[in-house]
């Protein structure tokens, strides 16, 4: 038996050589090319390629498919879903806010709580994420709420709102943020914003003269026109503070939907900014609004017409 085995070996591996030396295959651009032997003296009797169709596949990067999955994660999702965490973030830290300042964890009891998470609803924030805040907060260690003004690129005028812990650390990182985009603390800008209540509504399809009758019907004092991440268009009515609510529910029942409502610092002596000036502006507001203990940043920057 032993002996046959050797006979059917010696006999199967020359034919094996034979068929590996016509194995030989080149490519070019993705184009298969007829193998060549290798060897002349060793007759081809059993060639393995044939004419039939295949799909050849590219190893070269260039010629890869340009719907990779991971680069659409990384280069656009990747950005949105850490500016949303920062987002919520930012909630969080105004729930703690609202909690300390009306001294209740109930909505219906803090109407600054309420406001609050009527903008999370409004910015998508999951109501478990809501919720889980609000317990938070009435958990968290006690923190410290600064406001700080500032004087940016160009003269433009900012207030600061910094909720922390450990206000010297805030205080230093704050300071060396704003030395690197040649701004720094200033006192006397608080005298340029007053405190005011602010409705958000949508402002597409709203013109301007339509947006100026629904300000006077509702009781607000003034509107202003401006625009959410997206660049959809966004309509801001300004009142009083205690008039925050009925101008809320006169808005509503004149057909418009709102986005969010609250109190916020608006300016009364708004300026423009030459281009250059205005991007240093803008940079600068960008990374106070990244920095962890900046709950949010006012300015006096009107938008060029």
């Amino acid at each position: 038996m032993a002996m046959a085995w050797g006979v059917v070996l010696r006999g199967f591996l020359p034919l094996c050589l034979r068929r590996l030396a016509c194995l030989t295959t080149n490519t070019y651009m993705g184009a298969r090319i007829r193998p060549v032997r290798t060897d002349l003296t060793v007759p081809c009797r059993y060639p393995l390629w044939t004419t039939h169709p295949v799909r050849t596949l590219h190893m070269c990067p260039n010629l890869c498919a340009g719907h990779n999955k991971w680069s659409k994660v990384k280069n656009i999702k990747g950005p949105k879903d850490a500016a949303r965490s920062r987002m919520f973030m930012k909630f969080g830290m105004m729930i703690r806010i609202a909690v300390k300042e009306g001294g209740s964890s109930n909505p219906e009891f803090n109407l600054a709580l309420a406001n609050v998470v009527e903008q999370c609803r409004g910015k998508n924030m999951p109501k478990v994420s809501i919720e889980a805040a609000i317990k938070g907060a009435e958990k968290s260690k006690t923190g410290t709420q600064h406001t700080y003004e500032a004087r940016g690129p160009g003269g433009c005028m900012l207030l600061i709102d910094i909720l922390t812990d450990n206000n010297t650390r805030s205080l230093q990182d704050l300071r060396h943020l704003l030395n690197k985009h040649g701004a720094a603390l200033c006192d006397g800008v608080r005298h340029n914003f007053s405190r005011k209540g602010v409705v958000v509504t949508q402002g597409e399809g709203v013109s301007s003269e339509r947006a100026l009758e629904l300000a006077i019907e509702a009781g607000a004092e003034d509107f202003q026109e401006t625009e959410d991440e997206d660049e959809k268009p966004l309509l801001q009515f300004v009142c009083d503070m205690t008039e925050l609510k009925k101008v809320r529910t006169s808005l509503e029942e004149l057909g418009v939907r709102t986005v969010s409502a609250g109190l916020e610092f608006v300016s009364h002596t708004p300026t423009q900014l030459p281009q250059a000036q205005l991007e240093a502006a803008l940079s600068l507001i960008e990374a106070l609004s990244d920095c962890l203990d900046v709950v949010r940043v006012w300015d006096n920057i009107q938008a060029q017409s």
